[in-house]
Protein backbone atom coordinates (compact mmCIF):
# COMPACT_ATOMS: atom_id res chain seq x y z
CA UNK A 1 0.00 0.00 0.00
CA UNK A 2 1.31 3.47 -0.91
CA UNK A 3 2.19 5.31 1.99
CA UNK A 4 0.37 8.68 2.79
CA UNK A 5 1.29 11.58 4.81
CA UNK A 6 -1.62 13.72 6.43
CA UNK A 7 -1.08 17.53 8.25
CA UNK A 8 -4.48 17.58 10.49
CA UNK A 9 -4.95 21.71 12.40
CA UNK A 10 -4.97 22.36 15.97
CA UNK A 11 -7.55 24.17 17.35
CA UNK A 12 -10.85 24.42 16.06
CA UNK A 13 -10.69 22.23 13.16
CA UNK A 14 -8.61 19.21 14.55
CA UNK A 15 -11.80 17.26 16.10
CA UNK A 16 -13.79 17.36 13.01
CA UNK A 17 -11.37 16.46 11.05
CA UNK A 18 -9.85 13.38 13.21
CA UNK A 19 -13.84 12.73 12.75
CA UNK A 20 -13.84 12.76 8.88
CA UNK A 21 -10.99 10.47 8.74
CA UNK A 22 -12.08 8.07 11.80
CA UNK A 23 -15.80 7.55 9.66
CA UNK A 24 -13.36 5.93 7.15
CA UNK A 25 -12.03 3.52 9.74
CA UNK A 26 -8.48 5.62 9.17
CA UNK A 27 -7.47 6.77 12.03
CA UNK A 28 -5.34 5.11 15.39
CA UNK A 29 -6.40 5.46 18.74
CA UNK A 30 -3.46 7.58 19.88
CA UNK A 31 -4.37 10.20 17.51
CA UNK A 32 -7.96 10.83 18.92
CA UNK A 33 -5.96 11.81 22.45
CA UNK A 34 -3.02 13.58 20.82
CA UNK A 35 -2.24 15.61 23.94
CA UNK A 36 1.52 17.10 22.61
CA UNK A 37 2.02 14.60 20.56
CA UNK A 38 2.70 15.99 16.61
CA UNK A 39 3.13 12.46 14.70
CA UNK A 40 1.38 9.73 14.40
CA UNK A 41 1.61 6.31 12.13
CA UNK A 42 -0.81 3.52 11.31
CA UNK A 43 0.97 0.60 9.91
CA UNK A 44 -2.30 -0.79 8.88
CA UNK A 45 -3.42 1.82 6.67
CA UNK A 46 -0.11 2.97 5.43
CA UNK A 47 -0.82 6.59 7.08
CA UNK A 48 0.84 9.41 8.86
CA UNK A 49 -0.85 12.06 10.63
CA UNK A 50 1.30 15.44 11.23
CA UNK A 51 -0.79 17.94 13.69
CA UNK A 52 0.85 21.27 13.03
CA UNK A 53 -0.35 24.88 13.10
CA UNK A 54 -3.22 25.59 11.01
CA UNK A 55 -1.17 28.11 8.87
CA UNK A 56 1.34 25.70 8.16
CA UNK A 57 -0.49 22.87 7.10
CA UNK A 58 -0.42 24.61 3.49
CA UNK A 59 2.98 24.88 4.14
CA UNK A 60 3.59 21.48 4.30
CA UNK A 61 1.82 20.22 2.11
CA UNK A 62 3.09 22.58 -0.73
CA UNK A 63 7.04 21.41 0.31
CA UNK A 64 5.70 17.70 0.09
CA UNK A 65 6.31 16.71 4.04
CA UNK A 66 2.36 16.02 3.93
CA UNK A 67 0.68 15.00 0.94
CA UNK A 68 -2.67 16.03 2.07
CA UNK A 69 -4.10 18.39 4.40
CA UNK A 70 -6.56 20.13 6.00
CA UNK A 71 -6.68 23.98 6.30
CA UNK A 72 -9.72 26.75 6.56
CA UNK A 73 -10.28 28.51 2.91
CA UNK A 74 -9.26 31.33 5.43
CA UNK A 75 -5.67 30.15 5.01
CA UNK A 76 -5.69 29.24 1.68
CA UNK A 77 -6.55 32.56 0.24
CA UNK A 78 -4.31 34.25 2.55
CA UNK A 79 -1.29 32.30 1.79
CA UNK A 80 -1.67 31.38 -1.54
CA UNK A 81 0.19 28.32 -1.94
CA UNK A 82 1.29 26.11 -5.18
CA UNK A 83 -1.18 23.04 -3.92
CA UNK A 84 -4.59 21.43 -4.73
CA UNK A 85 -7.84 22.38 -3.63
CA UNK A 86 -9.56 19.11 -3.79
CA UNK A 87 -12.62 19.19 -1.57
CA UNK A 88 -14.84 21.09 0.50
CA UNK A 89 -15.14 19.03 3.95
CA UNK A 90 -18.24 21.48 4.88
CA UNK A 91 -17.61 21.83 8.77
CA UNK A 92 -15.73 24.75 11.02
CA UNK A 93 -18.11 27.44 9.03
CA UNK A 94 -16.89 30.98 9.76
CA UNK A 95 -16.65 34.01 7.53
CA UNK A 96 -13.35 36.84 7.35
CA UNK A 97 -15.36 40.15 8.11
CA UNK A 98 -14.83 43.64 7.98
CA UNK A 99 -15.65 45.29 11.63
CA UNK A 100 -15.63 48.14 13.14
CA UNK A 101 -17.01 49.92 16.38
CA UNK A 102 -20.83 50.33 16.78
CA UNK A 103 -21.35 54.07 16.57
CA UNK A 104 -18.77 54.09 12.65
CA UNK A 105 -20.50 54.67 9.51
CA UNK A 106 -18.05 52.47 7.58
CA UNK A 107 -15.46 54.28 7.94
CA UNK A 108 -13.55 53.65 4.93
CA UNK A 109 -16.11 55.34 3.11
CA UNK A 110 -15.67 58.93 4.94
CA UNK A 111 -14.15 61.00 2.52
CA UNK A 112 -12.53 63.14 5.52
CA UNK A 113 -9.69 59.90 5.96
CA UNK A 114 -6.81 59.87 3.38
CA UNK A 115 -6.31 55.97 4.19
CA UNK A 116 -8.42 54.16 6.62
CA UNK A 117 -6.07 52.09 8.64
CA UNK A 118 -7.08 48.46 9.41
CA UNK A 119 -5.41 46.12 11.71
CA UNK A 120 -5.71 42.50 10.76
CA UNK A 121 -3.74 39.04 10.43
CA UNK A 122 -4.86 38.54 6.63
CA UNK A 123 -2.91 41.64 5.36
CA UNK A 124 -3.56 39.94 1.70
CA UNK A 125 -7.02 39.30 1.90
CA UNK A 126 -7.32 43.21 3.43
CA UNK A 127 -4.90 44.54 0.03
CA UNK A 128 -6.80 42.59 -2.14
CA UNK A 129 -10.50 43.63 -0.67
CA UNK A 130 -9.52 47.23 -0.28
CA UNK A 131 -7.73 47.40 -3.22
CA UNK A 132 -10.47 45.91 -5.62
CA UNK A 133 -12.72 48.70 -4.77
CA UNK A 134 -9.68 51.72 -5.03
CA UNK A 135 -9.40 52.27 -1.41
CA UNK A 136 -5.88 53.36 -0.19
CA UNK A 137 -5.25 50.65 2.98
CA UNK A 138 -2.29 51.13 5.85
CA UNK A 139 -2.30 47.51 6.87
CA UNK A 140 -1.37 46.92 10.62
CA UNK A 141 -0.27 43.10 10.78
CA UNK A 142 -1.92 41.72 14.02
CA UNK A 143 -1.84 38.12 15.60
CA UNK A 144 -4.55 38.44 18.18
CA UNK A 145 -7.07 40.22 20.48
CA UNK A 146 -7.83 41.95 16.75
CA UNK A 147 -10.99 43.70 18.65
CA UNK A 148 -8.55 45.92 20.94
CA UNK A 149 -7.51 47.83 17.75
CA UNK A 150 -9.96 49.95 16.90
CA UNK A 151 -11.06 50.86 20.76
CA UNK A 152 -8.01 51.82 21.62
CA UNK A 153 -7.27 54.04 18.15
CA UNK A 154 -4.86 51.53 16.62
CA UNK A 155 -7.09 51.04 13.58
CA UNK A 156 -10.43 52.57 12.26
CA UNK A 157 -11.44 48.75 11.66
CA UNK A 158 -10.32 45.41 11.25
CA UNK A 159 -10.69 42.31 8.86
CA UNK A 160 -11.15 39.09 11.04
CA UNK A 161 -12.37 35.86 11.23
CA UNK A 162 -15.58 34.96 13.13
CA UNK A 163 -17.80 32.16 13.83
CA UNK A 164 -20.82 33.53 15.71
CA UNK A 165 -19.77 37.10 16.03
CA UNK A 166 -19.89 37.45 20.07
CA UNK A 167 -16.95 38.70 20.71
CA UNK A 168 -17.43 41.39 18.05
CA UNK A 169 -20.78 42.19 20.38
CA UNK A 170 -18.65 42.19 23.92
CA UNK A 171 -16.51 44.60 22.61
CA UNK A 172 -19.21 46.60 20.78
CA UNK A 173 -18.34 45.97 17.52
CA UNK A 174 -19.77 44.94 14.48
CA UNK A 175 -19.79 43.50 11.30
CA UNK A 176 -19.69 45.78 8.47
CA UNK A 177 -19.26 43.71 5.66
CA UNK A 178 -18.44 39.95 4.38
CA UNK A 179 -15.61 39.91 2.72
CA UNK A 180 -15.74 35.80 2.14
CA UNK A 181 -17.18 32.47 3.88
CA UNK A 182 -14.53 29.72 4.94
CA UNK A 183 -15.33 26.30 5.64
CA UNK A 184 -12.00 23.31 6.29
CA UNK A 185 -10.82 22.40 2.73
CA UNK A 186 -8.95 19.00 1.60
CA UNK A 187 -5.50 20.26 0.27
CA UNK A 188 -2.52 18.32 -1.82
CA UNK A 189 0.48 18.29 -3.27
CA UNK A 190 1.03 18.45 -6.86
CA UNK A 191 3.58 15.90 -7.34
CA UNK A 192 2.13 13.69 -4.71
CA UNK A 193 -1.60 13.98 -6.10
CA UNK A 194 -0.22 12.62 -9.94
CA UNK A 195 2.87 9.78 -8.32
CA UNK A 196 0.01 8.50 -5.48
CA UNK A 197 -3.15 9.78 -7.24
CA UNK A 198 -5.50 6.17 -7.12
CA UNK A 199 -4.64 6.34 -3.42
CA UNK A 200 -5.39 9.90 -2.63
CA UNK A 201 -8.36 9.74 -5.19
CA UNK A 202 -9.60 7.10 -3.48
CA UNK A 203 -9.70 8.58 0.54
CA UNK A 204 -11.38 11.95 -1.67
CA UNK A 205 -14.62 9.71 -3.22
CA UNK A 206 -14.81 8.02 0.31
CA UNK A 207 -14.44 11.33 2.49
CA UNK A 208 -17.20 12.89 -0.30
CA UNK A 209 -19.69 9.87 0.61
CA UNK A 210 -18.74 10.70 4.41
CA UNK A 211 -19.63 14.52 4.29
CA UNK A 212 -22.87 13.85 1.53
CA UNK A 213 -24.45 11.97 4.51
Amino acid sequence: MIPITIALPKGKLLEPSIKVFDALGLVPEEVKDAGRRLIFKSSKHALTYMVVRPSDVPTYVEYGAADIGIVGKDMLLELEKDLYELLNLQFGYCRVVVAGPRESVEPYKNEDLVKVRIATKYPRITEKFFGGRGIHADIIKLYGSMELAPLVGLSHIIVDLISTGRTLKENHLEVIETITDSTARLIANRASLKLKYDRINDIVDKLRKVISR
